[in-house]
């Protein structure tokens, strides 16, 4: 039996998603989005199946406004919820995507109990929460995409600046998926050489800032949407490792338990996704001021915490 994929959320991310990991075979795929969307989800799984043939891929692509079509999915990624507009922090999003993702979630456990979640929908830090609150899933099953995606842009940043091949640049962004995540240039390298070595600090101290401001950054240029390529492509890689078992280790926001110094509350940091989802978080020798900025990042993330539990959207 093929393994199947629900991707929750038919627009810019969530269809470039399924167009990705169709065309990496990776599993079966189903779209859903709300009942208002009446066929736009079946419309664009259709037009995504019938690239098949031309690409080079054989996979089940479907949508549905309907969740019982993604029953018993291995894997359910959460995009819905409305995405931020110019001048828009993560943080104005809360309440109105945090009764989306509660929404989205209680139907998952409906008909996916045992699935995966993969959470995309933004303020991220605090949407995983809300998904791990509602759904009651063990932790290891509730992960957020962010530092794939914030540790990617700054790849992209140092790559340009020194005028390197990407593939050459490993970087390390840790903390929240907001104006507080932590780029830690000390840890960031290039061929294996410290970026800290090939570069002066004012111009990895601009990379650091841009690299915060990143998804700002697009959302401006946009001027009616967010980024969406650079988003889908971080959760295939996380969907493919988690599907094939490779553990590789990708930074990811999850709910620390006292890793880091830090308890309750989501935050990025480099784990092991395997087929039971987070299978080991990495821990990091930290400068004091690394771990005073991942620590203050955290603290961001709890006071969105406070406020849904404020907000009783979680009741």
């Amino acid at each position: 039996m093929n393994k199947k994929i629900t991707i929750v959320g038919a627009g810019n991310v969530g269809a470039t998603l399924a167009q990705r990991l169709a065309e990496a075979e990776l599993a079966d795929i189903v779209l859903v989005d709300v009942p208002q969307t009446e066929g736009m989800p079946a419309g664009k799984a259709l037009d995504i199946q019938q690239a098949g043939l031309i690409y080079g891929y054989d996979c089940r692509v479907r949508g549905s406004t309907d969740y019982d079509l993604s029953r018993d999915s291995d894997i359910v990624v959460i995009t819905a919820g409305v995405p931020r507009k110019p001048g828009m922090s993560r943080d104005d999003l809360l309440s109105t995507n945090a009764k989306i993702v509660r929404a989205v979630t209680e139907q998952v456990v409906r008909t996916s109990p045992n699935a995966i979640l993969l959470i995309v929908s933004n303020p991220l830090d605090a949407m995983c929460y809300v998904a791990l609150q509602v759904s009651k899933f063990p932790k290891h099953r509730v992960i957020g995409m962010a530092g794939v995606l914030d540790s990617a842009r700054m790849a992209a940043f140092v790559s340009e600046a020194l005028n390197v091949s990407v593939e050459n640049v490993q970087p390390m962004v840790l903390g929240g998926h907001g104006d507080t995540m932590v780029p830690i240039p000390r840890l960031t390298t290039v061929a294996g050489v410290p970026v800290t070595e090939l570069m002066p600090k004012e111009k990895l101290d601009a990379i650091v800032q841009r690299t915060r401001d990143g998804g700002a950054e697009i959302v401006r240029l946009l001027k009616t949407g967010s980024a969406y390529y650079a988003p889908s492509a971080s959760v295939a890689a996380m969907v493919e490792s988690i599907l094939k078992d490779k553990k590789k280790i990708m930074p990811c926001a999850v709910y620390l338990q006292g890793e880091y110094g830090i308890s309750d509350v989501f935050a990025g940091v480099p784990v092991k996704l395997g087929s039971r989802g987070v299978e080991e978080i990495i821990p990091l020798e930290l400068t004091g001021d690394e771990q005073s900025a991942l620590k203050k990042s955290a603290e961001s993330v709890r006071d969105l915490q406070e406020t849904l539990k404020r907000m009783e959207v979680l009741k």
